[in-house]
């Protein structure tokens, strides 16, 4: 059993990673934490994130709340603008 990385809650200021949207104006999910390590999300249709998200519909600010993964990088056409080394090192970008 492998060990998750992202499985402590960082701060706004230090997300884990940071994607932006190519499709949808104004879109930003900063990865605060993970629930499964990447080969479990890969088999979970439903694996979620918790992230801080700010778009056009929360006015400058960031919301806060679990996001299915898959919104982010599959259905949400982001790319990643940022992240820490070892997330770079697990996830596409």
């Amino acid at each position: 059993m492998s060990k998750n990385l992202f499985g402590k809650t960082r701060q706004l200021e230090n997300p884990y990673a940071i994607y932006s949207s190519l499709t949808l104006p104004d879109w930003e999910w900063r990865v605060l934490r993970t629930y499964q390590t990447p080969d479990k999300e890969k088999d979970n249709h439903y694996a979620r994130w918790f992230c801080a998200v700010k778009s056009n519909f929360t006015y400058g600010d960031f919301e806060y709340g679990d996001v299915y993964c898959r919104d982010i990088l599959i259905d949400g056409g982001a790319s990643l603008k940022s992240a820490c080394d070892e997330w770079k090192a697990i996830y596409p970008h």
